[in-house]
């Protein structure tokens, strides 16, 4: 862009538009000298990602390692550990306003001699810090790294490497004002351990996280997330992810127990696992602030779900009154009555067994005046009692994307109810998409 060379000054003579330093294959390292020196000495946002055809991860580090006291975010990206060894071996200096790091390995599954941690990084000065995202770094599992921390993801952890349930709780004892807690492609604990282990937890305390708003387990391994949630408290939580460990049913029961005190869950999503249906309904009557359940992939769900959100028993509230969302991707067990039903009651807000006696009467009119079978809705309707105070929401979103027993007939039927309907778009002969 050509601008007058008033403009140029004006923009040369702004630090903080040359604060964010990217180094990459698309990225320079003459360019980021040239941010570099612009900056003056206002904070800085680092960005290093490196491919194997190009490594000047050592050029790249060397020039802004005397900028380390001005940096609140670093993050570093390459292909495989020599390339992170090499790189962090440089960051020696002290790091005081650094907030956020980020260290990322690709090739998390290759083994080298480089697996050594190269401790102390930043000679364990980071008072400010409060986020780690680390993708197969080894730092040793070192308690100064991940201190008083706000927002830890941890993945690509496995075999040897892999966190065991104790050093993750003593990691988490040390990051009591912790919100966001990530844990992803590791490999799973020794089951025969966990149930020792499982003994000399009823006489530890329980790690307190009274902040923790968002916890993601992704193929984190079923036997430690529910060793770790056995031993963790998290009254704030809103946000709940189980991505690929296998069966939940006893993941569910320990929620169950958080929920008898406080746990106002409000995202919840359940991907490719197992579960016990009836136990997950009973996790679901003590979730009422409850607004997005996910259900990808999930076998073990049918009709008996959806009728208990769409019919509560006699004299209980409505299971998940708060419920605007609803994704059930994958889900091929649903019938479509059942989906029907549900989306009916959220509408009314009445259970689906008055839909159901009035079906019931109009099949019997042969024998009964239509006059008799209104009397008789009515007086169903007048002998149950009346729905209680809280009246369920309706419907605003509602995904039956690989739901093959669902027909495009009754996907314009749920469009007619629900605003946001998704589904997977009609295609024509040849496989391609179409509109509808």
């Amino acid at each position: 862009m050509l601008v007058c060379r008033y403009w140029r000054d004006v923009a040369i003579d702004t630090p903080e538009l040359w604060a964010d330093i990217c180094v990459s294959p698309h990225d320079s390292l003459e360019k980021a000298h040239r941010k570099l020196a612009r900056s003056k000495s206002v904070p800085l946002d680092i960005t290093i990602n490196f491919t194997p055809r190009v490594d000047n991860s050592s050029g790249a580090m060397e020039s802004i390692i005397h900028a380390m006291d001005l940096i609140p975010s670093f993050r570093l990206s390459v292909p495989n550990k020599p390339q992170a060894h090499a790189a962090l071996l440089r960051c020696k200096e002290e790091a005081p306003y650094l907030e956020s790091l980020c260290i990322r390995v690709f090739h998390s599954m290759q083994e080298d001699h480089y697996s050594s941690p190269c401790l102390p990084l930043f000679k364990g000065h980071t008072p400010r810090l409060r986020s780690c995202s680390f993708t197969s770094f080894n730092f040793n599992w070192d308690r100064r790294v991940v201190s008083n921390l706000r927002v830890l993801q941890l993945g690509g952890y496995w075999n040897g490497s892999s966190p065991s349930v104790d050093t993750l709780l003593d990691i988490l004892r040390g990051c009591p004002g912790l919100e966001e807690l990530a844990l992803r492609n590791m490999s799973d604990v020794d089951p025969e351990t966990c149930v020792s282990l499982e003994h000399e937890f009823m006489s530890t305390k329980v790690v307190k996280l009274p902040r923790l708003t968002k916890a993601s387990f992704y193929y984190a391994g079923i036997m430690r997330t529910r060793m770790l949630l056995s031993q963790i408290s998290f009254p704030a939580l809103e946000s709940l992810d189980f991505c690929y460990l296998d069966n939940l049913t006893p993941v569910l029961e320990h929620l169950r127990q958080q929920s008898l005190t406080s746990l106002p869950l409000k995202f919840l999503r359940i991907e490719s696992s197992f579960l016990n249906e009836p136990k997950f309904i009973m996790l679901l009557r003590r979730l009422t602030s409850l607004v997005t359940l996910e259900l990808v992939d999930v076998e073990d769900v049918t009709c008996f779900l959806l009728k208990n959100l769409s019919s509560p028993p006699v004299a209980h509230p409505w299971v998940c009154p708060k419920l605007d969302r609803l994704n059930l991707d994958g889900c091929t067990a649903l019938e479509w009555d059942a989906l029907r039903g549900l989306v009916e009651s959220r509408l009314s807000g009445r259970p689906s067994q008055l839909s159901s006696a009035s079906a019931a009467a109009a099949s019997r009119s042969s024998f009964v005046s239509t006059a008799s079978a209104s009397a008789h809705i009515h007086a169903l309707s007048l002998s149950r009692p009346a729905t209680p105070t809280v009246q369920p929401r309706r419907l605003s979103s509602i995904d039956v994307t690989r739901c093959h027993q669902i027909s495009k007939e009754m996907v314009q039927w749920l469009k007619m109810y629900v605003r946001d309907v998704r589904c997977e778009p009609a295609k024509g002969i040849w496989g391609e998409s179409i509109l509808p």
